[in-house]
């Protein structure tokens, strides 16, 4: 969960509303987006100094919606539930550029990405400045990954001479006072003695030349993104006319905390101005994009999940009070509007969750399922598990890892041209950034781990890839079994099929083949009834030197689910 704490007399303003100071009623209120009060320091106070004094501990439950991070995020939220105020809150921005940004072409292998957006005549105090910073560590450590994938600035922008310049310094020419800092510091320096570099410095490890944020007259602004600057990059309740600047990794993660933040400070009552980021060999970028987008919903489908059957104007009622704007194309179908902010909706299904939350879990009555069932393993797992058997009866080792991997791990070090995976979008670990199309790799991988056991070494593994079919992405069960010492050999594996085919009711023909990850005639693929299902062979040597082996490796790999579906097929077509 993700804790933020917020001032309840400036909540209360941003509402428009005097909300319940009871704890009970007042998280009654805040379940309904997803929150909930861990902390209510409300005291025996009289109620003038109650709302000045006041502070909540408030703990998002849903950690997917950065949009309630922040007190004024919330406050959004709940005029919508209180009816305040309904339906989709637009964010206008000016036609106007605050400023022009280039963007320097070496840093597409350090920190490639920027975004920037002016908010001018944004009502500050010391509490809104404490609220902004926390939203930015949240934002920063959460969603950016400590900010590996994006990291904020805030500066005053009256002392900031546009256009501005992301560019690459070198370690030890460039000096400037860091944020709450006396004394200049280089680069360098700020790497190795300042805390913030000390705990950031990991993110440009092994980078001979450094991001640095500068103006025209070449002030430095930041240090991306490690520290800003102490002339620029501080802001104070006297500051009118914010920038607010985000790098990164990931375009979309710099992107999307930059929609976060920029309609943060217009609910402060900012106007936006856009800014022009120009990349090199491409076209200018405007930032913030705050455009809504629009969706499609069955009403069936609203109905088929809920249990019971809303109106189409009552679902849009309900939609207009959780935020969206919605109307109704046709008998069974409503065009919703999701919010610029609402990083969080993904499809239909995340609508319907609002939906139903707007209308009130409680009011919703529980109805047992009407059929009785009992669990059991699937036909699959239980083919899955024949196959298990047979295999420790083979002399081989049972092994588990991982479903997700990267595409080092499948192309370069596979010796394969890459092809198309399915990834994940923000991933938290580098190393585990897609969705694995096949066993061998992770087989391999776990040789490579295990070099220190004595050999021979022979494992296998059932389990389940992720791989295209046309437009889709499906799961198929796969059976991978390898073998490694000085004198394993082509033969030795196809001894092992010869034995396992017959035990699963099938005959086979090998077919040769050419795949970069095994010898030129070494491999072939498996045919049964003319149809591929795996591929045999002996392991590259580029391959095993790629994954650091110290013995020659040969394996084998089918397509389970293919198996199963003709064993069926051929069972139904006997049982006829």
């Amino acid at each position: 969960m993700v804790s933020i704490t917020s001032n309840l007399a400036d909540l209360e303003q941003l509402v428009g509303k005097q909300l319940p100071h009871n704890e009970d009623q007042l998280n009654e209120l805040f379940y309904s987006i997803k929150c909930e009060i861990s902390n209510l320091a409300i005291g025996d106070k009289t109620a003038s100094s109650l709302r000045d004094d006041s502070e909540l501990q408030i703990e998002n439950v849903d950690t997917n919606r950065p949009d309630t991070w922040s007190t004024e995020g919330i406050a959004r939220a709940l005029r919508g539930v209180l009816q305040l105020e309904i339906g989709l809150k637009k964010y206008n921005i000016s036609r106007q550029t605050a400023t022009n940004i280039f963007v320097d072409k070496e840093l597409k292998d350090i920190r490639p990405f920027i975004a920037c957006v002016v908010a001018r005549g944004v009502t500050m105090s010391d509490e809104i400045i404490r609220g902004v910073i926390q939203l930015q560590e949240k934002l920063d450590q959460s969603y950016g990954r400590k900010r590996k994938r994006s990291s904020i600035g805030f500066y005053d922008f009256d002392l900031i001479a546009p256009p501005l310049r992301y560019g690459i310094a070198n370690p030890d020419s460039v000096s400037f006072i860091p944020l709450q800092g006396t004394e200049p510091m280089s680069l360098r320096e700020i790497l190795e003695k300042h805390p913030k570099g000390i705990e950031y410095g990991q993110i440009l490890a092994d980078q001979e030349r450094l991001p640095i944020l500068m103006d025209a007259k070449n002030q430095i602004l930041s240090f991306p993104p490690i520290i800003n600057s102490n002339d620029l990059g501080r802001i104070v309740p006297e500051t009118k006319n914010i920038l607010v600047e985000i790098t990164g990794t990931n375009e979309k993660t710099v992107l999307n905390c930059l929609t976060i933040l920029a309609t943060t400070l217009a609910d402060r009552g900012g106007k936006l101005y856009p800014a022009r980021i120009h990349y090199a060999r491409s076209k200018p970028v405007i930032t913030p994009d705050l455009r809504s987008r629009t969706i499609q919903l069955s009403i069936g489908q609203v109905s088929e999940i809920m249990g019971f059957t809303l109106s189409p104007s009552r679902i849009i009622s309900l939609l207009r009070r959780a935020r969206y704007d919605a109307r109704q194309l046709k008998t069974n179908t409503l065009a919703v509007t999701i919010p610029c902010y609402r990083l969080d909706i993904l499809h239909t299904n995340d609508v319907i969750e609002d939906i139903a939350i707007a209308y009130g879990l409680n009011q919703i009555t529980p109805r047992w399922p009407s059929d009785l069932t009992i669990g059991g393993l699937s036909s699959l797992e239980e083919y899955s598990d024949r196959v298990r058997g047979l295999m420790v009866g083979f002399g081989f080792q049972e092994v588990l890892t991982f479903m997700m991997t990267n595409q080092e791990r499948v192309f370069s070090r596979m010796n394969k041209p890459e092809t198309r995976l399915v990834e994940v979008s923000n991933p938290k670990v580098i190393t585990l950034r897609c969705l694995r199309p096949e066993l061998t790799p992770s087989l391999l991988e776990f040789l490579s781990n295990n070099t220190h056991v004595q050999y021979p070494q022979s494992l296998f593994e059932v389990g389940d890839c992720t791989v295209w079919n046309a437009q889709q992405p499906v799961d198929v069960r796969k059976l991978c079994f390898v073998s490694a010492h000085a004198h394993t050999n082509f033969t030795e594996m196809k001894s092992i099929l010869e034995t396992l085919m017959p035990n699963l009711g099938f005959n086979f023909d090998l077919r040769p083949t050419s795949n970069p990850s095994f010898l030129e005639g070494r491999a072939a693929t498996i045919l049964i009834q003319q149809s591929d299902v795996g591929t045999i062979g002996e392991i590259h040597p580029r391959v095993i030197e790629n994954w650091k082996l110290e013995n020659p490796v040969t394996a084998t790999e089918l397509d389970l689910s293919r198996l199963f579906a003709i064993s069926r097929k051929v069972s139904a077509g006997e049982a006829s």
